[in-house]
């Protein structure tokens, strides 16, 4: 396709530059909502097709919030068609998470990911702006986020077999719809974008215009400032990566060792340990998760946890920090069998023999309990008369003696009789009703 010699190509060259650039011979997917950001990017992108010998992919979701949707369904799918440009959609009908815009966004990338395998394609072209990357950053300079945060977006982000390119970068709003008017391009208008209850649509009413009275070319002030820091980000990546093998190691984190290192290096291990659980989601975590995951860190108290976003927490642990998932323990109480397999993957099992006398090995004189025996965990107020010890002991008292991690605590059985009583911590502690090898006893078991 021959684009019409006009203002709107002419501001585009540096796009078309960097296409040419990065592609060639290959498929490649745009991903398209059908607004002149996407549009533009589309038809840059086709036209282009013939001189860089490629196959053309639209990818587009139908979020099925407004009237207009299917509308724009139809026009992008046109466009298509009348420019011989492959068209995959999916359709949103369902959204699973209280925060909209997050779901929205998974739910979107993941179909375009699967739509770049689909097609076995390199690249995932997306139309984000310079008025993007602006509001971005001021965004996140407002509400806290990391220092890679602070960045706002890649131009150019290497996923696991394919990247993600967002060629328009360095242009505004009103460039893009300067290129889409001049060369007749169609698009649709989003009114949503109009309403002040979303924050960004704040920003960009109201903070981002005063900022273009006083510079016109800010965003590029702002594609300056990510460049920036996230080449300075790569440069403390390297550092990092000397000393978090280091530190870190079985996805726990050395306390001590943790502490003996710079500001600036503990704080971007915690960040590339909070990397890992959310991905390249940072928008989840701000400056204050790091803030109180140190001071976690370096608190006197050898057993906390932390709360973090998306269902996750931080778990300290004496001399070990480790981020979990936050799932509810379920409470059990199995009734003793030959061998039974327990929720913390351990069993235990009734044995003929044995030379054994760790904790793993409880001998019982059936004579002295109530049977049936049972298998549980721990409940509030749990205590165990132990071998050897007048008086009783709390349970939690014992979890805290032999540090056993705070996530493991509500699921460590305990076995009992049927009168409750605690006869054994299997792994840790016995109780008086153990009997020595040369005692009598009717049954021996065996915990591994």
């Amino acid at each position: 396709m021959v684009l019409n010699q006009s203002i709107g190509v002419t501001i585009m060259n540096e796009a078309l530059d960097k296409l040419r650039e990065n592609l060639k011979n290959e498929t490649v997917v745009v991903a398209t909502s059908g607004g002149p950001d996407s549009m533009a990017l589309l038809n840059l992108v086709n036209s282009l097709k013939d001189e860089l010998n490629l196959k053309v992919v639209c990818a587009h979701v139908n979020h099925k919030l407004r009237v207009e949707s299917e509308a724009e369904a139809a026009m992008v799918e046109e466009f298509c068609t009348k420019n011989d440009i492959f068209f995959e959609f999916m359709t949103i009908d369902s959204y699973k998470n209280d925060n909209f815009h997050n779901d929205a966004r998974e739910q979107r990338y993941d179909f375009f990911e699967q739509t770049v395998n689909k097609c076995k394609a390199r690249h995932l072209l997306t139309a984000h702006h310079g008025d993007d990357l602006t509001e971005t950053i001021l965004m996140r300079i407002v509400r806290g986020s990391s220092f890679k945060g602070y960045a706002g977006f890649s131009e150019k982000l290497q996923k696991s077999n394919y990247i993600i390119l967002r060629p328009l970068i360095t242009y505004t709003k009103e460039e893009i719809l300067t290129y889409v008017k001049n060369n007749k391009i169609p698009y649709a208008v989003d009114k949503s974008n109009e309403k002040d209850s979303y924050t960004r649509n704040r920003f960009r009413k109201y903070i981002l215009p005063p900022l273009k009275e006083e510079e016109k070319n800010v965003h590029r002030k702002f594609y300056k400032f990510n460049k920036t820091l996230l080449m300075y980000n790569d440069y403390i990546n390297k550092q990092t990566m000397k000393y978090l093998d280091q530190v870190y190691q079985n996805e726990a984190l050395n306390i001590s060792k943790f502490q003996a290192l710079d500001q600036v290096i503990r704080d971007r291990i915690i960040n590339k340990i909070l990397e890992k659980y959310y991905h390249d989601d940072l928008r989840r975590i701000t400056d204050k998760h790091t803030e109180l995951i140190e001071k976690l860190i370096f608190s006197s108290k050898p057993n906390q946890t932390l709360n973090l976003p998306n269902n996750k927490y931080a778990v300290k642990c004496y001399n070990e920090l480790s981020i979990q998932e936050n799932k509810k323990t379920e409470n059990y109480i199995l009734e003793l069998t030959e061998a039974i397999t327990l929720p913390n993957n351990k069993t235990i099992k009734i044995v003929s023999q044995t030379n054994c006398t760790s904790n793993n090995i409880c001998r019982l004189n059936t004579k002295e309990i109530n049977l049936p025996l049972y298998i549980r965990n721990k409940k509030d107020g749990d205590k165990i008369e132990l071998k050897g010890l007048n008086g009783t002991k709390k349970i939690k008292n014992i979890f805290i003696d032999e540090k056993v991690p705070i996530a493991e605590r509500n699921l460590w059985p305990l076995l009992v009789d049927s009168e409750d009583t605690v006869l054994w911590i299997p792994g840790l502690r016995k109780s008086k009703f153990d009997k020595q090898k040369d005692e009598n006893y009717d049954i021996i078991l065996e915990y591994i």
